[in-house]
């Protein structure tokens, strides 16, 4: 062996011992379809622990949201999730007619971040103007077994309706309801995202639009804590001029008992340290309060978000 080769091995046989110990760690963040607003905030989510964890390699999945979200995590395929409060609440407790035969008892809690608003958006020319409209008429209700699914199955129960009253059902992401309606060959869809959700204002803007009202007698008939009263403010859309009366439920940043503690402290800290990031992928992330960041969690937190929430003095 010539003294080049030797030199040459013994210099990457010390590049090899002074690597870092820091184990690489991977963060998939699941998050919905692109045309919602899970997957822009996914995307910032993602940029920021990139930037801010140490050996962090991310990568962003575009999903069918809440449901499959929450089903991947117990699977171990992903670290972090997007999901609706009722769809969280429905697979920590094993709601089979939710699509969760049994509970996801693997699931922990990271934050509670913004509400999803449901909007029943209509074309003006439908006719439709309430819920009770919506009989016989073409509606889309979300991807199958979604979390907007899961609403839209809710939102028609309390209204006295059923599938079976409509003329169709499309079990669409809001990106093809979009485009359907546009095509005329939809009368309504039902969106459940952040207000002023990228989907409702591309429609707005090529066709004219009725946004219908959900009434406090649905929400008290569908009986469950997560659907709370609230209003889509007035012109929050093109044509809209009046605010709107509809249901907010909760979202969740929600994990699984295998990632580490301190990744998930990581992640954690990381994120309210750079809401202006997430803010900047999309204002529903204005809405994103630390003080408010345990609230309403119907399942039990993951240890490193505990431990942050403690060190900020939102656990006392």
């Amino acid at each position: 062996m010539n003294k080049t080769l030797r030199t040459l091995l013994a210099l990457a046989a010390g590049a090899l011992i002074a690597l870092p110990a820091q184990a690489q760690q991977f963060i998939n963040v699941l998050t919905g379809g692109t045309s919602g607003v899970y997957y822009p905030l996914g995307v910032a989510l993602s940029q920021i622990y990139g930037k801010t964890i140490p050996g962090a390699k991310t990568a962003v999945q575009a999903t069918k949201a809440s449901a499959e979200n929450l089903n991947l995590l117990q699977a171990g395929r992903g670290e972090i999730a997007f999901t609706l409060g009722d769809a969280l609440s429905d697979a920590w407790k094993g709601d089979a007619e939710a699509g969760f035969k049994a509970p996801l008892n693997k699931l922990r809690g990271v934050a509670g971040i913004y509400s999803n608003y449901i909007h029943i958006v209509a074309s003006a020319d439908s006719g439709i103007r309430g819920l009770a409209d919506l009989k016989g008429k073409r509606l889309a209700v979300g991807a199958p077994k979604s979390g907007t699914e899961l609403n839209a199955r809710a939102i028609l129960k309390g209204a006295g309706l059923s599938y079976a009253d409509l003329g169709k059902v499309e079990y669409l992401p809001f990106g093809e309801s979009v485009e359907l309606m546009k095509n005329r060959q939809l009368d309504a869809t039902l969106i459940s995202a952040g207000v002023g959700v990228a989907a409702v204002r591309d429609l707005a803007a090529a066709v004219k639009i009725a946004i219908v009202p959900i009434g406090n007698d649905v929400i008290a008939r569908i009986g469950d804590p997560a659907y709370q009263a609230a209003t889509i403010p007035a012109n929050t859309y093109t044509g809209q001029t009046a605010e709107v009366h509809t249901v907010a439920i909760p979202n969740f940043l929600v994990t699984h008992e295998g990632v580490p503690a301190e990744t998930v402290y990581a992640m954690t800290k990381s994120m309210f340290d750079n809401l202006d990031q997430m803010v900047a992928a999309h204002a529903a992330a204005k809405a994103i309060k630390r003080e408010n960041a345990v609230k309403g969690m119907p399942l039990p937190l993951h240890p490193g978000a505990e431990k942050y929430y403690r060190e900020t003095g939102v656990i006392k």
